[in-house]
């Protein structure tokens, strides 16, 4: 039974009035307006038929059918934010309860998002995040500069003591997670000397720009003896670039993630390692701090989700954190 308007604003009054009286204050819970009814739920990914994102919304999927919320997903063609703010206006006149989404940009995202949180719905972010922290009540990602340190290190561990150059291929400048995968790698690199960067190269989150990079490092740098791809997409590029080259096995590849095809990859040697995430229970855990901030209830500003480096040796015992194809 829902309370008269007078009896919940004299709650409120009263809630304001005991927090004021010791130093608290009203917290934001993610949106402008309250939408404490509405158990519709918006999960806008980064792209679509991606097996990250669609192992994401697996796991959102299934903690909305046990909240007793309906989800509805948007998934643009392409990682790219004019695409997304597209999905994101598409809302602003039948906001939801909650906007769960994967920024595609960590600036140019904010103006659409705010504006559906404006009309009331709460912000949750998902993998990625804006720069600007105020915006969503919870953000749930892995911690992405500590995978790419994982990666170099991995890397180090493969090549032992032979030296030679490292290419690093990141997705667009703008990207929060894979930036800070790169960032992390270039930082733990440093702390092995027989190993020197070349630099980070952008492929505008395409395999095929990706499988360019390659080419061209291996024509320019005969040492090359790594590369670390900080997402699926540059991953299956770069296996691309070395097949065409013939260099498999002879340059170590370290891929972010675990598709179906870098899984595939992995087990035929294409790739040394990939640093895996955990997409489900990210989106498993959007939807529960979705549904926490509709209900009033205490929400985690920030959730770091674990990550797994996987190997010939230990991919069999890790199959839980291959990504999916399908639900």
């Amino acid at each position: 039974m829902k309370k008269s308007s007078l009896t919940r604003t004299g709650a409120l009054l009263a809630t304001a009035a005991l927090l004021a009286g010791c130093g608290g204050q009203v917290g934001d819970t993610g949106g402008d307006a309250e939408q404490t009814d509405n158990k519709n739920l918006v999960l806008v990914t980064g792209t679509q038929n991606e097996p990250f994102y669609i192992s994401l919304r697996c796991g959102a999927e299934a903690a909305a059918e046990q909240a007793g919320y309906e989800l509805t997903t948007q998934e643009p063609a392409k990682f790219d934010a004019t695409l997304q703010t597209e999905k994101v206006n598409a809302l602003i006149g039948d906001p939801p309860g909650a906007l769960i989404i994967a920024p595609t940009d960590e600036n140019a995202m904010k103006a659409p998002i705010q504006q559906v949180k404006s009309k009331g719905s709460k912000i949750v972010e998902v993998d990625t995040a804006l720069a600007d922290e105020s915006v969503a009540a919870s953000s749930i990602s892995s911690d992405n500069t500590e995978g790419g340190r994982l990666a170099a290190r991995t890397l180090a561990e493969l090549v032992g003591e032979e030296s030679g150059s490292v290419l690093v291929l990141d997705t667009i400048a703008g990207t929060s997670t894979t930036n800070e995968r790169a960032a992390g790698f270039e930082e733990e690199l440093k702390n092995h000397p027989n190993l020197t960067s070349i630099g980070v190269q952008f492929t505008d989150n395409e395999p095929a720009e990706a499988a360019g990079e390659v080419t061209a490092a291996i024509s320019a740098h005969p040492d090359l003896i790594g590369i670390f791809a900080t997402n699926l997409n540059t991953g299956e590029g770069a296996a691309t670039g070395l097949r065409n080259a013939g260099k498999i096995g002879e340059v170590n590849l370290v891929g972010f993630d675990a598709s179906p095809s870098e899984v595939d990859g992995l087990r035929k040697g294409e790739f040394q390692a990939l640093i895996a995430q955990d997409p489900a229970a990210i989106g498993r855990q959007g939807v529960e701090q979705a549904v926490a901030a509709i209900e009033g209830k205490p929400v985690e500003r920030k959730i770091t989700a674990d990550l797994h480096a996987l190997t010939q040796e230990n991919m069999a015992a890790n199959e839980e954190y291959f990504y999916k194809q399908q639900c």
